[in-house]
């Protein structure tokens, strides 16, 4: 399929998208230069974990990329080297890498395959600089990745709908206060869980006619994307990451009125893509925990006890620390959910009144979720009332996508919901993945079309 011509005026509009897109997300991960989320909070967020990075590349450079099954982890330093640990330094972990120190004991994770560890841990080898000038040069490069992989959905929402509607997207983005804490996290490499839905949307876009889509090449394409995604950051919120991947199949089957011969050999080569990449990568996690265990079946043993302490398993089988994330409701975990914060105005603003700083202030996602129903009955309606013109097909298929969305964060609530109920502190940003995207797109179409006038039959 030949692409369009893009004119000189419209390439310029498209790269200033994509260079103001960039710049404001990159500033607001790398250094919370818009102060979205509380200072404190974006220095310290997932410390804990993304210290597995700096444990995995000590062990690396002590003993090799591989060693540990190239497992992440934390290690303890050697008692020589603990003496002289300076107080101040954030965690062990952070302290034995920035000061060159070796492990004694090496304690892996065994959840995932830790691939951010090896690639970091290589390029810890090949950059010729201190560890705290390489530790930022990949916070960098994270938050560069994260701040990237969110205009290439930008740039989609720009092509689709025009500017007005990207660029609510864009405003979206920059006030997550989840995204923002997020997006340099070394551990997390946020990037990583958009890239399925990124390689879906373009093969989609560029692949309109029926003739023209190879489902063989669409099939490879998810599984290298879902491949990626597993090794990167292991499964990490994969159900999100998988509804999110099949959003564009619903916004353009409803847009192209797809028949069901299409749907369904769709679905099923982004089926047996997904389901081949999380195979192979469980089946090689597997094998990194027979390494630094007993053999491969201690790998299967620990996939099925970590699968049922976040889900449903009887408390009875695990230590009395699950039982209540076992035991709790799952329509409290997403009411829980619901009442999270999407955007914190008491950043900007002071109120003495508790109830206006606590409800008024802050931006909760179920007052979001009641404002894009408002906007998609707004929309509709007002497409309904209008002629029928290029957008009024885009339209329903952005209202009916969007709706469809909001199953990617409700997926891992439901499913993952003895997870969700213990991680509180981190998965509201799942609500982004791509929800809270499409809802804005929403809100902004509602505006371009509510402000032009009715165009008469």
């Amino acid at each position: 399929m030949q692409l369009k011509h893009i004119s000189q005026p419209e390439r310029i509009k498209k790269m200033g998208i994509w260079v103001v897109s960039t710049l404001l997300l990159f500033f607001g991960f790398y250094t919370n230069l818009w102060r979205v989320a509380e200072q404190q909070w974006f220095d310290n967020h997932q410390k804990d974990t993304e210290s597995h990075i700096m444990g995995r590349m000590v062990k690396s450079s002590q003993d090799g990329i591989f060693s540990a099954g190239g497992l992440n982890g934390w290690g303890t330093a050697k008692s020589t080297d603990a003496e002289w640990i300076p107080p101040t330094e954030r965690t062990p972990q952070y302290t034995a890498y920035l000061h060159k120190l070796s492990f004694e004991k090496f304690s892996t994770y065994n959840s995932q395959p830790g691939g951010q560890g090896m690639v970091f841990s290589l390029f810890d080898r090949l950059i010729p600089f201190s560890p705290q000038i390489k530790l930022q040069i990949f916070y960098v490069l994270t938050a560069l990745l994260s701040a990237i992989a969110l205009t290439f959905i930008i740039d989609w929402f720009y092509e689709e709908f025009g500017l007005l509607s990207a660029l609510f997207v864009i405003v979206s983005a920059v006030l997550s206060q989840w995204l923002t804490v997020f997006g340099k996290n070394l551990w997390w490499s946020l990037w990583a869980f958009y890239l399925p839905m990124i390689v879906v949307l373009h093969f989609l876009k560029r692949h309109r006619v029926p003739e023209d889509r190879q489902f063989i090449k669409f099939g490879i394409l998810i599984f290298i994307a879902v491949s990626i995604k597993c090794f990167i950051n292991g499964y990490e919120y994969v159900t999100t990451t998988l509804i999110m991947m099949m959003t564009p199949c619903i916004y353009y089957a409803i847009l192209d009125k797809w028949s069901r011969n299409e749907c369904m050999k769709l679905a099923f080569a982004a089926g047996i893509g997904t389901g081949v990449a999380v195979f192979l990568s469980m089946l090689m996690l597997c094998f990194q925990i027979g390494a630094v265990k007993d053999g491969f079946i201690d790998g299967i043993e620990h996939v099925i006890w970590s699968f049922g302490k976040r889900t449903y398993a009887s408390p009875e089988d695990y230590p009395p620390v699950y039982a209540a994330s076992l035991e709790a409701g799952t329509i409290g975990v997403v009411i829980t959910y619901m009442n999270g914060v999407f955007f914190d105005l008491n950043n900007y603003l002071s109120a003495s009144n508790s109830f206006v700083s606590k409800f008024l202030l802050k931006i909760r996602y179920y007052y979001l979720i009641i404002f894009f129903i408002a906007m998609s009955g707004l929309l509709y309606f007002r497409n309904n009332k209008k002629m029928v013109t290029e957008r009024s097909q885009h339209y329903i298929a952005l209202i009916w996508t969007m709706w469809f969305s909001i199953l990617a964060p409700l997926s891992w609530f439901i499913i993952f919901k003895a997870h969700s109920y213990i991680h509180t502190h981190m998965s509201f940003l799942l609500w982004q993945m791509p929800f809270t995207f499409f809802g804005f797109a929403v809100f902004g179409s509602a505006i371009i079309e509510w402000t032009k006038k009715t165009e008469s039959k």
